[in-house]
């Protein structure tokens, strides 16, 4: 009886693996398609049909970001920040330094030289 009942159980974990493992090969199964060299597949990105638009994936993952419902290393979808504009010329970066106070001049002595 119990040899009966691993050996049921173990088929159904079996078969659970297959199905498992055997769903992200159909589902790209659409433009990958089986060759005989040493990749084994060639992808054809030209068979591959979505439904949405470039706006709407981005959309979406930018709703998911926000709702906490992105597992860890999903989450870091780079958000666009805006552009700052020009930056200084580097005459005018030296003559903030050279006319900056005593208190500003430590203040970023000990922000870029720790200890």
């Amino acid at each position: 009886m119990i040899q009966q009942r691993l050996s049921l159980s173990s088929m159904i974990a079996a078969a659970t693996a297959v199905v498992a493992l055997g769903l992200p090969g159909m589902a790209s199964a659409a433009y990958e398609h089986p060759v005989n060299n040493e990749k084994g597949v060639i992808v054809h990105p030209e068979h591959f049909k979505s439904e949405k638009t470039r706006a709407q994936v981005k959309a979406e993952a930018e709703a998911a970001m926000r709702q906490g419902r992105l597992s860890y290393g999903e989450s870091n979808y780079p958000i666009r920040t805006p552009d700052a504009g020009p930056g200084k010329t580097r005459e005018q970066v030296i003559n903030e330094m050279l006319n900056e106070s005593p208190a500003e001049r430590d203040a970023r002595q000990r922000l870029y030289y720790p200890g």
